[in-house]
């Protein structure tokens, strides 16, 4: 048969009984005559060698050198269908004659330049070289996962993933980082750690050109350009970009805390609010502030420290336009627009703008006073006041009037003071007008005009108005002689 069939459509099986010592003659001389073949495509096929007239190329398949297709189907589903254009060589040894020859089968297959995959999958036409990768990937669409693990129950529709979960229970770890020595359960995570240390980031975002590290790491991202979230709450229909993140949101309608602290016992609905809380205990502040040096647990606690130095304020009133540089702060100063007092005392019921008032409030009831004085130990309701207890100690006024340069212990101290320069009277009696430099002088007048008689002499039952008028009738039962002081 002769025509101008192209050499990539070739399959040529020969057979000849060669001695081995010719093997080697035999096939550079082949490999040579069909690179002139395939040089020339019009070339016909009926061919001789000009030093092996017995080699004959023919088109024809020769029966007596078939190869079974039962072998090349086991060597297609090991893996071993190449489907690059070089030309497969395979040497088939019988058994020594008499005459002490081997019989040699030489098969010499030229492939196709296409590389084909018959094997293709009838859901989403995706082929296969081999008819076992197209059984495991038709799980994909039936859901089976034959491969159970015997310890958790959990299924896997192949045997490899099988076997890497199993290592969870046994801990084996044999993928090593050459750098630090961490050791992994899988390859995969392996090779993803050592982009830590390279920095490479081979994953890039095709509409921003963002890089990452891994290929989950990339879907993730490119949620953030299609807005698209497809993980809802059962409960509350909340919507999430991942799935991570609805079983973190899900914990707040269960209630579930698994991340419990070893030392202390109280746990957290998500580990990154457990290692934060465990800096407590190791007293660990790792992050410092490049201008100060003041050292934070929280990375939070660093920015909003920072605001104080650079003067930011970011968080405004809707209603007043006063800024904050904490939201926290925001919240509260919005309670003075609503008038809300949302804590509540469990004993009498009365409320509180801020949860800090609640709690100074309950120890009211308690009587407790967890606050001391490491000097004499005097304990006290309020931190604020055991720190102005402890100047009494130091003998430190902190607190200067930049009029005078005169000190105080105390800040409210140095406002009352501050009035005596400027004159101010700040408090005005609201029935005649009358302006007084302290509240409480104005409180003493206002009863000149309610009448009100709040101070009771425990002896004979008068009543006074002011204090300073009891004192000094008080002086009367105790026999001690009242000095009068007259003005002229």
């Amino acid at each position: 048969m002769s025509g101008s069939t192209e050499p990539s459509q070739l399959l040529i099986p020969v057979k000849e009984e060669i001695k081995e010592e010719e093997f080697d003659d035999f096939l550079q001389e082949y490999l040579s005559a069909i690179q002139k073949v395939e040089e020339k495509p019009g070339l016909e096929h009926d061919c001789k060698t000009e030093k092996s007239p017995s080699l004959t190329c023919k088109e024809e398949n020769d029966p007596a050198m078939e190869i079974k297709e039962e072998e090349e189907l086991d060597l297609r589903e090991y893996g071993h269908d190449d489907s690059s254009p070089a030309r497969d060589v395979q040497m088939i040894h019988s058994s020594k004659r008499s005459t002490g020859e081997r019989r040699t089968k030489v098969i010499i297959r030229q492939q196709s330049n296409t590389g084909k995959k018959k094997h293709e999958c009838s859901q989403c036409f995706k082929t296969f070289a081999a008819p076992s990768s197209l059984a495991i990937h038709k799980r994909t669409h039936t859901g089976e996962k034959p491969h159970q693990c015997f310890q958790c129950g959990k299924a896997f529709s192949q045997m490899p993933h099988l076997k890497i979960h199993q290592m969870i229970h046994t801990g084996e770890k044999p993928y090593h980082c050459p750098q630090c020595g961490k050791t992994f359960s899988r390859m995969g995570d392996l090779k993803q750690h050592l982009r830590i240390h390279t920095g490479e980031k081979p994953f890039q975002c095709s509409a921003c050109g963002k890089s990452f590290k891994s290929n989950s790491e990339l879907k993730q991202h490119q949620i953030t350009h299609t807005g698209e979230k497809p993980h809802h709450c059962s409960q509350c229909g909340m919507a999430y970009s991942q799935m991570g993140l609805l079983k973190r949101h899900q914990r707040i309608h269960t209630g579930e805390k698994p991340y419990q602290c070893s030392q202390c016992g109280k746990a957290f609905s998500q580990m990154a609010h457990l290692k934060s809380h465990q800096k407590i205990h190791t007293r660990e502040k790792p992050y410092h502030c490049p201008q100060c040096g003041k050292t934070f647990i929280r990375t939070s606690e660093l920015k909003t420290h920072l605001s104080i130095h650079n003067g930011e304020k970011p968080y405004h009133c809707s209603q007043c336009g006063k800024a904050f540089s904490r939201m926290g702060t925001l919240k509260r100063h919005q309670i003075t627009h609503t008038g809300e007092k949302p804590y509540h005392c469990l004993t009498c019921w009365k409320g509180f703008k801020r949860n800090s008032e609640l709690k100074q409030h309950q120890i009211t009831h308690t009587g407790e006073k967890p606050y001391h004085c490491l000097t004499c130990w005097k304990g006290f309701k309020r931190n604020g006041e055991l720190k102005q207890h402890q100047i009494t100690h130091t003998g430190e006024k902190p607190y200067h009037c930049l009029t005078c340069w005169k000190g105080f212990k105390r800040n409210s101290e140095l406002k009352r003071h501050q009035i005596t320069h400027t004159g101010e009277k700040p408090y005005q009696c609201t029935t005649c007008g009358k302006g007084f430099r302290r509240s409480s002088a104005l409180t003493i007048h206002q009863m000149t005009h309610t009448g009100e008689k709040l101070h009771t002499c425990s002896h004979c039952g008068k009543t006074f108005s002011q204090k300073g008028g009891l004192k000094k009738h008080q002086k009367i039962h105790t026999g001690k002689k009242a000095t009068l002081v007259f003005s002229v």
